[in-house]
């Protein structure tokens, strides 16, 4: 029992040297000041819909919390498409979780970073980049691209330390749903749900 909360406190304290590392190394692209809790994790994951048959578009996936959250909900490992830009956490990823279908890219530009995966349908997209990073105008052409690449009525994930939606309504045909608020996390953090309504 000792062996194993050694081990749990290692893998938590490199897992969160991993995510400093990412950090320095890449502050914009890095949205939050520690790695996102479980609860969190397993909340956003919890949108995602196994049966679908269809693979899941991660955005941001970090140190991978939500990624295992999202393994752990039924997700299989080559239905997983996970883009990230810091080339710290491509490394952290690969090593640790090397069967999801890892890309290094810019989710700004998903044409190009996505290649040969451009034209598969999502069941949902989950993201964890740090929008208010971005000006509005990015984030709303961002949303506009993925809400294309799932069908209509299925949810874009993404979880934000402001107090209101990253991505303000009125900006395109999308809906903007508060899908919650996770005390657990540090600092707290909401979750926004879009979805297309054109």
């Amino acid at each position: 029992m000792r062996q194993h909360l050694q081990h749990h406190v290692a893998d938590k304290f490199s897992r969160k040297l991993r995510f400093f590392k990412g950090l320095v190394s890449q502050p914009k692209t890095v949205g939050a000041i520690v790695p996102t809790s479980v609860y969190m994790a397993r909340r956003m994951a919890s949108v995602a819909n196994p049966a679908s048959g269809l693979p899941v578009l991660e955005l941001g996936p970090g140190t991978g919390v939500v990624t295992k959250a999202l393994l752990r909900r039924g997700i299989e490992p080559q239905k997983l498409v996970a883009v990230e830009y810091s080339p710290e956490f491509c490394r952290h990823l690969r090593d640790e979780l090397p069967a999801i279908r890892l890309v290094r890219g810019d989710a700004f530009r998903l044409e190009d970073t996505l290649g040969a995966l451009r034209t598969t349908r999502f069941d949902c997209v989950i993201s964890g980049i740090p929008l208010l990073n971005f000006p509005v105008s990015s984030r709303v052409r961002l949303l506009e691209d993925v809400l294309s690449r799932i069908p209509k009525g299925r949810p874009f994930l993404q979880f934000c330390y402001g107090l209101s939606s990253p991505i303000p309504p009125g900006h395109g045909q999308y809906s903007v749903t508060r899908f919650g608020i996770e005390i657990r996390n540090i600092p707290p953090a909401q979750m926004w749900m879009y979805r297309r309504t054109g």
